[in-house]
């Protein structure tokens, strides 16, 4: 059910449902079983994998080559070799691996926080698409670092991190930058896509203490499926971890 181990699907789950009905929908739309997707910065396969099982062709874009050989890998155990392509690349040199207006979906997770210019760099995802089609945009959400610098006990980060720009909680933060629900909306308006959900992912999975989990063993399940049904409410997609966006291309 979910692209990851059980215990890793805390991190997933939320994203992958969506994911993978939004694929169905827009494949029966249509009229054809195999969408073509590219996923940018898809590593190892941790999605690509999965929506390649689904029957789809799936392209990954990536800069690390120990990576793509993992994904190369992780493919062939999982008997998906012929529907996964690795290319070494970024954002910035897509446009040379990838012609324009030729795929269904797009799948930008993690991508936004780590580029030089996230509005370039979405622009050239989406130049990649067809007319109507999907994007999935995955990014991190500085409300919930403040919560979780907080929560920790590290109430000056966390102050920082609320009032710096890219929502950085100190010279020492590994996330080059984080955003705000209306960031991410603004950066989606100026690619040119329409959103059509807002999910709030890790509301509560990289705040409940891992013992809790491992100890109880209905624990994990009952965490997962408290994260899907706060997932859509508005209310708690400001103390997410991380916003999914997902959007077509208008």
């Amino acid at each position: 059910m979910y692209p990851t181990r059980p215990r890793s699907s805390l991190r997933t789950a939320v994203v992958w449902e969506v994911l993978r009905a939004a694929l169905a929908r827009h494949a029966e739309e249509l009229g054809r079983p195999v969408l073509d997707v590219l996923d940018t910065g898809g590593g190892t396969g941790n999605f690509a994998v999965p929506v390649a099982r689904l029957g789809h062709r799936v392209t990954v874009v990536d800069p690390s080559p120990d990576a793509l050989f993992a994904l190369e890998r992780r493919a062939a155990e999982a008997g998906v070799t012929d529907l996964v392509r690795a290319l070494q690349g970024d954002t910035q040199t897509l446009p040379d691996l990838i012609e324009p207006a030729s795929v269904d979906a797009v799948l930008c997770h993690g991508v936004l926080e780590v580029v030089d210019e996230p509005a370039e760099a979405l622009g050239q995802l989406t130049a990649a698409l067809r007319k109507g089609g999907l994007v999935s945009l995955l990014a991190a959400n500085r409300n919930g670092a403040v919560l979780a610098r907080a929560i920790g006990g590290h109430f000056a980060e966390a102050r920082h991190a609320l009032g710096d720009a890219d929502g950085r909680w100190g010279d020492s933060d590994p996330m080059p930058r984080r955003f705000t629900g209306d960031e991410l909306r603004g950066l989606a308006d100026g690619a040119g896509l329409q959103i059509s959900s807002v999910h709030g992912v890790r509301i509560f999975a990289d705040l409940v203490p891992g013992v809790l989990v491992d100890t109880d063993p209905g624990a994990l399940e009952a965490l997962l499926a408290l994260e899907q049904a706060a997932a859509e409410q508005p209310a708690f997609h400001a103390v997410a971890t991380q916003l999914h966006l997902l959007a077509e291309l208008r």
